[in-house]
Protein backbone atom coordinates (compact mmCIF):
# COMPACT_ATOMS: atom_id res chain seq x y z
CA UNK A 1 0.00 0.00 0.00
CA UNK A 2 0.92 3.50 -0.94
CA UNK A 3 0.04 6.17 1.44
CA UNK A 4 0.74 9.84 1.55
CA UNK A 5 0.61 11.92 4.49
CA UNK A 6 -0.37 15.70 3.62
CA UNK A 7 1.26 17.74 6.33
CA UNK A 8 1.10 21.22 4.80
CA UNK A 9 -0.12 23.38 8.05
CA UNK A 10 3.04 24.35 10.64
CA UNK A 11 6.04 22.94 12.61
CA UNK A 12 4.07 21.74 15.54
CA UNK A 13 1.30 19.99 13.64
CA UNK A 14 3.84 17.73 11.78
CA UNK A 15 5.24 17.46 14.66
CA UNK A 16 1.87 16.35 16.53
CA UNK A 17 1.13 13.51 13.39
CA UNK A 18 4.16 11.72 14.67
CA UNK A 19 2.88 9.30 17.21
CA UNK A 20 -0.19 8.82 14.31
CA UNK A 21 2.83 7.77 11.81
CA UNK A 22 4.22 5.60 14.26
CA UNK A 23 1.18 3.32 14.96
CA UNK A 24 0.52 3.56 11.11
CA UNK A 25 4.15 2.40 9.96
CA UNK A 26 3.54 -0.39 12.68
CA UNK A 27 0.40 -1.46 12.04
CA UNK A 28 1.39 -1.85 8.04
CA UNK A 29 4.98 -2.60 7.92
CA UNK A 30 5.18 -3.41 4.31
CA UNK A 31 3.44 -0.13 3.47
CA UNK A 32 5.47 2.84 1.40
CA UNK A 33 4.29 6.16 3.43
CA UNK A 34 5.63 9.46 1.67
CA UNK A 35 5.02 12.48 3.77
CA UNK A 36 4.41 16.24 1.42
CA UNK A 37 5.31 19.14 3.39
CA UNK A 38 5.08 23.15 2.58
CA UNK A 39 7.33 24.74 5.03
CA UNK A 40 11.01 23.94 5.87
CA UNK A 41 10.59 23.53 8.89
CA UNK A 42 8.43 20.56 8.91
CA UNK A 43 10.74 19.31 6.51
CA UNK A 44 13.36 19.08 9.50
CA UNK A 45 10.34 17.16 11.72
CA UNK A 46 9.85 14.29 9.20
CA UNK A 47 13.73 14.37 7.23
CA UNK A 48 15.31 11.62 9.77
CA UNK A 49 11.62 9.89 10.79
CA UNK A 50 12.75 6.39 10.22
CA UNK A 51 8.80 5.42 9.83
CA UNK A 52 9.33 7.79 6.55
CA UNK A 53 9.83 6.30 3.11
CA UNK A 54 9.82 9.62 1.08
CA UNK A 55 9.62 13.47 2.24
CA UNK A 56 8.52 15.68 -0.54
CA UNK A 57 8.64 19.41 -0.36
CA UNK A 58 7.03 21.96 -2.01
CA UNK A 59 6.28 25.39 -1.30
CA UNK A 60 2.68 25.93 -2.41
CA UNK A 61 3.16 29.55 -1.53
CA UNK A 62 5.96 30.55 -3.75
CA UNK A 63 5.35 28.28 -6.78
CA UNK A 64 2.07 30.14 -7.51
CA UNK A 65 -1.23 28.31 -8.89
CA UNK A 66 0.02 27.05 -12.03
CA UNK A 67 3.05 25.68 -10.93
CA UNK A 68 1.44 24.03 -7.91
CA UNK A 69 -1.39 22.12 -9.79
CA UNK A 70 1.46 20.85 -12.33
CA UNK A 71 3.09 19.41 -9.45
CA UNK A 72 0.14 18.05 -7.50
CA UNK A 73 -1.12 16.34 -10.88
CA UNK A 74 2.49 14.79 -10.87
CA UNK A 75 1.01 12.73 -7.88
CA UNK A 76 -2.04 11.52 -9.56
CA UNK A 77 -2.80 8.27 -9.32
CA UNK A 78 0.49 7.55 -7.24
CA UNK A 79 -1.04 6.53 -3.65
CA UNK A 80 -4.12 3.68 -2.36
CA UNK A 81 -4.34 6.30 0.59
CA UNK A 82 -3.85 10.30 1.20
CA UNK A 83 -4.38 11.68 5.01
CA UNK A 84 -4.53 15.26 5.93
CA UNK A 85 -2.74 15.89 8.60
CA UNK A 86 -4.95 17.25 11.76
CA UNK A 87 -5.37 20.44 11.99
CA UNK A 88 -6.09 21.39 8.30
CA UNK A 89 -8.98 22.95 7.76
CA UNK A 90 -8.65 24.35 4.21
CA UNK A 91 -10.13 23.92 1.15
CA UNK A 92 -6.54 23.94 -1.26
CA UNK A 93 -5.45 21.00 1.42
CA UNK A 94 -8.25 19.09 0.56
CA UNK A 95 -8.54 19.71 -3.18
CA UNK A 96 -4.87 18.82 -3.49
CA UNK A 97 -5.89 15.76 -1.95
CA UNK A 98 -8.80 15.24 -3.96
CA UNK A 99 -6.91 15.83 -7.17
CA UNK A 100 -4.55 13.12 -6.39
CA UNK A 101 -6.64 10.48 -6.89
CA UNK A 102 -6.04 8.23 -4.13
CA UNK A 103 -9.21 6.23 -3.51
CA UNK A 104 -8.96 6.61 0.07
CA UNK A 105 -9.02 9.64 1.55
CA UNK A 106 -8.56 10.40 4.97
CA UNK A 107 -9.52 13.87 7.20
CA UNK A 108 -11.46 14.87 9.83
CA UNK A 109 -15.28 16.52 9.71
CA UNK A 110 -14.19 20.28 10.94
CA UNK A 111 -17.11 21.25 13.33
CA UNK A 112 -16.75 24.61 11.84
CA UNK A 113 -16.79 25.50 7.73
CA UNK A 114 -16.35 22.05 6.99
CA UNK A 115 -18.45 22.09 3.90
CA UNK A 116 -16.90 25.46 3.04
CA UNK A 117 -13.68 24.15 3.13
CA UNK A 118 -14.94 21.44 0.74
CA UNK A 119 -14.46 18.44 3.29
CA UNK A 120 -17.09 16.39 1.34
CA UNK A 121 -14.09 15.34 -1.07
CA UNK A 122 -12.84 13.01 2.14
CA UNK A 123 -14.52 9.65 2.16
CA UNK A 124 -12.69 8.39 5.42
CA UNK A 125 -13.23 10.86 8.11
CA UNK A 126 -13.67 11.24 11.70
CA UNK A 127 -15.72 13.89 13.76
CA UNK A 128 -13.72 17.08 15.32
CA UNK A 129 -13.97 16.88 19.09
CA UNK A 130 -13.16 19.93 21.09
CA UNK A 131 -11.92 17.88 23.75
CA UNK A 132 -9.23 16.20 21.90
CA UNK A 133 -5.19 16.30 21.77
CA UNK A 134 -4.66 17.06 18.11
CA UNK A 135 -2.26 13.56 19.00
CA UNK A 136 -5.14 12.02 19.93
CA UNK A 137 -7.27 13.57 16.71
CA UNK A 138 -4.61 12.28 14.37
CA UNK A 139 -4.41 8.94 16.27
CA UNK A 140 -8.76 8.87 15.95
CA UNK A 141 -8.29 9.53 11.78
CA UNK A 142 -5.67 6.27 11.79
CA UNK A 143 -8.03 3.75 13.58
CA UNK A 144 -10.64 4.98 11.06
CA UNK A 145 -8.42 3.93 8.29
CA UNK A 146 -7.69 0.54 9.71
CA UNK A 147 -11.12 -0.14 11.32
CA UNK A 148 -8.82 -1.46 14.34
CA UNK A 149 -8.82 -0.24 18.36
CA UNK A 150 -4.98 1.67 18.63
CA UNK A 151 -4.74 1.66 22.76
CA UNK A 152 -1.25 3.32 22.48
CA UNK A 153 -0.63 7.16 22.40
CA UNK A 154 3.13 7.12 21.63
CA UNK A 155 5.48 10.59 22.90
CA UNK A 156 6.29 12.71 20.06
CA UNK A 157 9.21 11.56 17.88
CA UNK A 158 11.98 14.35 16.73
CA UNK A 159 15.68 12.35 15.38
CA UNK A 160 18.27 14.27 16.02
CA UNK A 161 21.82 13.46 13.78
CA UNK A 162 24.58 12.86 15.75
CA UNK A 163 25.88 16.25 13.82
CA UNK A 164 22.92 18.12 15.63
CA UNK A 165 24.15 16.60 19.00
CA UNK A 166 28.03 17.06 18.58
CA UNK A 167 27.05 21.04 17.37
CA UNK A 168 24.95 21.52 20.41
CA UNK A 169 28.17 20.17 22.61
CA UNK A 170 30.32 22.30 20.68
CA UNK A 171 28.02 25.64 21.42
CA UNK A 172 27.53 24.54 25.43
CA UNK A 173 31.27 24.35 25.07
CA UNK A 174 32.22 27.61 23.68
CA UNK A 175 29.63 29.53 25.53
CA UNK A 176 31.12 27.73 28.90
CA UNK A 177 27.33 25.95 29.91
CA UNK A 178 28.54 23.47 32.37
CA UNK A 179 26.51 20.18 34.01
CA UNK A 180 25.95 22.36 36.87
CA UNK A 181 24.51 25.44 35.74
CA UNK A 182 20.89 25.72 35.70
CA UNK A 183 19.20 26.10 31.76
CA UNK A 184 16.16 27.48 31.10
CA UNK A 185 15.18 28.18 27.64
CA UNK A 186 12.45 30.46 27.00
CA UNK A 187 10.54 31.50 23.35
CA UNK A 188 9.16 34.58 22.95
CA UNK A 189 7.78 34.28 19.42
CA UNK A 190 5.09 32.32 17.86
CA UNK A 191 3.68 32.09 14.48
CA UNK A 192 2.29 35.34 12.20
CA UNK A 193 0.33 33.88 10.13
CA UNK A 194 -3.56 34.74 10.18
CA UNK A 195 -2.73 37.37 13.19
CA UNK A 196 -1.44 34.63 15.58
CA UNK A 197 1.13 37.00 16.62
CA UNK A 198 -1.52 37.96 19.07
CA UNK A 199 -0.98 34.87 20.70
CA UNK A 200 2.17 36.64 21.92
CA UNK A 201 2.97 37.56 25.43
CA UNK A 202 4.87 40.93 25.36
CA UNK A 203 8.85 40.47 24.89
CA UNK A 204 9.22 42.80 28.41
CA UNK A 205 7.65 40.23 30.45
CA UNK A 206 9.74 37.59 29.18
CA UNK A 207 12.26 40.32 30.10
CA UNK A 208 11.13 40.72 33.69
CA UNK A 209 10.23 37.09 34.28
CA UNK A 210 14.04 36.29 33.45
CA UNK A 211 15.33 38.91 35.61
CA UNK A 212 13.68 37.34 38.53
CA UNK A 213 14.25 33.29 37.70
CA UNK A 214 17.87 34.50 37.43
CA UNK A 215 17.80 36.17 40.93
CA UNK A 216 15.69 33.39 42.50
CA UNK A 217 17.46 30.24 40.74
CA UNK A 218 21.17 31.85 38.99
CA UNK A 219 19.71 30.39 36.18
CA UNK A 220 21.01 31.01 32.80
CA UNK A 221 18.74 31.87 30.34
CA UNK A 222 18.74 30.58 26.68
CA UNK A 223 16.74 32.61 24.09
CA UNK A 224 15.50 30.34 21.26
CA UNK A 225 13.29 31.49 17.97
CA UNK A 226 13.59 31.36 14.66
CA UNK A 227 15.52 33.24 11.98
CA UNK A 228 12.62 35.26 11.85
CA UNK A 229 12.68 36.65 14.99
CA UNK A 230 16.17 37.45 15.83
CA UNK A 231 15.08 41.38 16.30
CA UNK A 232 12.44 39.94 18.91
CA UNK A 233 14.70 37.91 21.18
CA UNK A 234 17.75 41.02 20.69
CA UNK A 235 14.82 43.05 22.48
CA UNK A 236 14.37 40.63 25.03
CA UNK A 237 17.70 39.86 25.38
CA UNK A 238 18.60 43.72 25.86
CA UNK A 239 15.95 44.44 28.75
CA UNK A 240 17.50 41.82 31.35
CA UNK A 241 19.92 43.16 33.35
CA UNK A 242 22.02 40.21 33.42
CA UNK A 243 25.42 38.77 31.90
CA UNK A 244 23.87 35.32 32.09
CA UNK A 245 21.87 35.33 28.93
CA UNK A 246 22.68 33.74 25.58
CA UNK A 247 20.21 33.93 22.03
CA UNK A 248 20.42 31.13 19.85
CA UNK A 249 20.99 32.12 16.55
CA UNK A 250 21.33 28.46 14.34
CA UNK A 251 21.58 26.91 10.76
CA UNK A 252 18.58 24.46 11.75
CA UNK A 253 15.64 23.96 13.61
CA UNK A 254 17.33 20.45 14.74
CA UNK A 255 20.56 23.06 15.83
CA UNK A 256 18.31 24.39 18.02
CA UNK A 257 16.31 21.69 19.18
CA UNK A 258 19.74 19.63 19.95
CA UNK A 259 20.85 22.82 22.25
CA UNK A 260 17.38 23.03 23.82
CA UNK A 261 17.78 19.05 25.01
CA UNK A 262 20.36 20.86 27.82
CA UNK A 263 17.52 22.97 29.54
CA UNK A 264 16.31 21.79 32.27
CA UNK A 265 13.23 24.20 32.03
CA UNK A 266 11.59 25.26 28.72
CA UNK A 267 8.85 28.58 28.84
CA UNK A 268 7.32 29.51 25.65
CA UNK A 269 3.96 30.62 24.15
CA UNK A 270 1.82 28.30 21.89
CA UNK A 271 4.47 27.44 19.49
CA UNK A 272 5.95 24.96 18.09
CA UNK A 273 8.74 24.86 19.80
CA UNK A 274 6.41 24.01 22.89
CA UNK A 275 5.80 21.26 20.85
CA UNK A 276 9.48 20.07 20.16
CA UNK A 277 10.46 20.86 23.57
CA UNK A 278 7.41 17.85 24.72
CA UNK A 279 9.38 15.48 21.97
CA UNK A 280 12.18 16.31 24.20
CA UNK A 281 10.76 15.43 27.71
CA UNK A 282 12.17 19.04 28.90
CA UNK A 283 9.45 20.33 31.92
CA UNK A 284 7.49 23.00 30.29
CA UNK A 285 5.33 26.18 31.31
CA UNK A 286 3.46 26.78 28.55
CA UNK A 287 1.76 30.64 27.90
CA UNK A 288 -1.69 29.89 26.44
CA UNK A 289 -3.73 32.65 25.50
CA UNK A 290 -6.96 32.34 22.92
CA UNK A 291 -6.10 28.42 21.93
CA UNK A 292 -8.19 25.75 22.97
CA UNK A 293 -5.73 24.29 26.07
CA UNK A 294 -7.26 20.86 25.05
CA UNK A 295 -5.76 20.89 21.37
CA UNK A 296 -2.10 21.70 22.25
CA UNK A 297 -1.02 21.22 25.54
CA UNK A 298 2.59 19.92 26.29
CA UNK A 299 2.09 16.22 25.48
CA UNK A 300 3.54 13.39 27.20
CA UNK A 301 5.70 15.38 29.70
CA UNK A 302 5.21 17.39 32.80
CA UNK A 303 4.06 21.11 31.95
CA UNK A 304 1.96 24.15 34.13
CA UNK A 305 -0.48 26.19 31.92
CA UNK A 306 -0.03 29.71 32.61
CA UNK A 307 -3.83 31.36 31.44
CA UNK A 308 -5.93 33.56 32.64
CA UNK A 309 -8.92 31.04 32.13
CA UNK A 310 -11.32 33.58 30.82
CA UNK A 311 -14.74 33.29 29.90
CA UNK A 312 -14.54 33.80 27.09
CA UNK A 313 -11.65 31.54 26.17
CA UNK A 314 -10.78 29.75 24.07
CA UNK A 315 -11.98 31.46 21.28
CA UNK A 316 -9.74 29.95 18.62
CA UNK A 317 -10.75 26.84 17.02
CA UNK A 318 -9.09 25.41 13.38
CA UNK A 319 -10.49 27.30 10.47
CA UNK A 320 -8.75 29.64 7.85
CA UNK A 321 -10.48 32.63 9.72
CA UNK A 322 -7.63 34.68 11.14
CA UNK A 323 -7.82 35.15 14.85
CA UNK A 324 -9.86 37.90 16.47
CA UNK A 325 -11.38 39.20 19.73
CA UNK A 326 -14.63 39.81 20.32
CA UNK A 327 -14.30 41.23 23.44
CA UNK A 328 -14.92 44.94 23.99
CA UNK A 329 -13.34 46.16 27.21
CA UNK A 330 -9.42 44.98 26.14
CA UNK A 331 -8.23 43.64 23.39
CA UNK A 332 -6.82 39.77 23.73
CA UNK A 333 -7.04 40.36 27.15
CA UNK A 334 -6.31 36.39 27.51
CA UNK A 335 -2.53 37.37 26.82
CA UNK A 336 -2.64 41.53 28.08
CA UNK A 337 -3.54 40.85 31.29
CA UNK A 338 -1.40 37.50 31.90
CA UNK A 339 1.10 38.61 34.54
CA UNK A 340 4.82 37.92 35.36
CA UNK A 341 3.63 36.99 38.83
CA UNK A 342 1.43 34.49 37.23
CA UNK A 343 4.08 32.93 34.70
CA UNK A 344 6.25 33.03 37.64
CA UNK A 345 4.62 31.22 40.11
CA UNK A 346 3.67 27.94 37.66
CA UNK A 347 7.25 27.81 37.13
CA UNK A 348 8.13 27.82 40.37
CA UNK A 349 5.23 25.13 41.09
CA UNK A 350 6.72 22.66 38.15
CA UNK A 351 10.49 22.97 39.30
CA UNK A 352 8.90 22.77 42.99
CA UNK A 353 7.67 18.78 41.65
CA UNK A 354 10.94 17.78 40.29
CA UNK A 355 12.52 18.00 43.19
CA UNK A 356 10.14 15.76 45.17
Amino acid sequence: MKILVIALSGIGDALMFTPALKILKQELPNSEIDVLVMFGGAKDIFKNNPNVNKLIHFNFLNEGIIRSLKFVLSLRKKYDVTINVYPSNRKEYNLISFLIGAKRRVAVEYLRMNNKNFGWLNNITIKENDSLHNVQTNIRMIEKLLDKKIPEEPKLELFLTQEDLNYAKSFLQENKISENDFIIGIHPGCATLKNHIKRRWEPEKFSQLSNELIKKYSAKILIFGGPDESKLKEEVKRNIQSDRVITIETNTLSQSSAIMKRCNLFITNDSALMHIASSLSLPVVAIIGPTNVNYIHPWKTKYKIATLNLECSPCFFYSPKPLACKREDVKYKCIKELTVENVFSESEKLLEEFRK
